[in-house]
């Protein structure tokens, strides 16, 4: 399930949004303001950011700035009833990725939304030591790993699987190519070292997280998604 923040003062669109994104399988935080918005989007990790233009604090432009500054790489839409050439373009140059004039029909907001997400690199443009997946997130500099925001302390081996499974989000990947990948051996199917390891592996991302994210395709591999 992606992730997606909406920074939107008006309750009544904010709740049509996150009803809409919701009824598509993505998972939805929002906020009212660009305070709250900008403390939010920096301590967690999102596929996609919908900003509103027009909010108290921080506008969307603003915050879309601040957020840019912290080399944070996540795809922007920006809302607005603002619709002029130049109004587009400010938008744009303060770091959105596209740019969406209110009012508009929630099948082109969708298809805009599904648009950036499919655009989304799996590692920052920026921070490419960073890889990020759903609410995962592993530095390969620090070997730091951690989720929603709570450190996970990795074996060595665990930490070479997890990077493989991140570098490979929604590929099913078999057992052969996790042994060469990983390991660097081929893989014998009289052994389960593989299996252990990500048993090992599950325990320490998905401990007292209701959503799971490694599962297994029988007689077929491993799957991050």
């Amino acid at each position: 399930m992606l992730k997606i923040g909406i920074a939107e003062d008006d309750p009544k669109i904010a709740g049509l949004l996150k009803s809409a994104l919701e009824e598509s399988d993505y998972q939805v935080f929002t906020v009212a303001n660009g305070i709250d918005a900008l403390e939010l989007f920096l301590s967690q990790s999102f596929n996609l950011l919908i900003i509103d233009v027009m909010m108290p604090g921080l506008n969307g432009l603003q915050l879309c700035k601040h957020i840019r500054q912290k080399a944070v790489q996540t795809p922007i839409l920006m809302l607005t009833a603002l619709g002029t050439v130049d109004d587009k373009v400010t938008g744009l140059e303060a770091g959105a990725d596209d740019y969406l004039v209110k009012p508009f029909h929630l099948k082109e907001f969708l298809a805009r939304v599904a648009a950036l997400l499919r655009r989304q690199p799996a590692v920052d443009a920026k921070t490419g030591h960073k890889l990020y997946f759903e609410d995962l997130s592993l530095d390969t500099y620090s070997k730091e790993v951690s989720r929603g925001g709570k450190p996970i302390e990795l074996s060595a081996k665990e930490f070479v699987l997890l990077e493989l499974f991140m570098r490979n989000p929604n590929r099913l990947l078999s057992r052969q190519f996790i042994a060469e990948q990983a390991w660097n051996i081929n893989f014998e199917t009289g052994t389960n070292v593989i299996d252990v390891y990500i048993n090992f592996l599950r325990k320490k991302i998905e401990k007292d997280f209701e959503r799971k994210l490694i599962h297994t395709k029988i007689n077929m591999g491993y799957i991050l998604k």
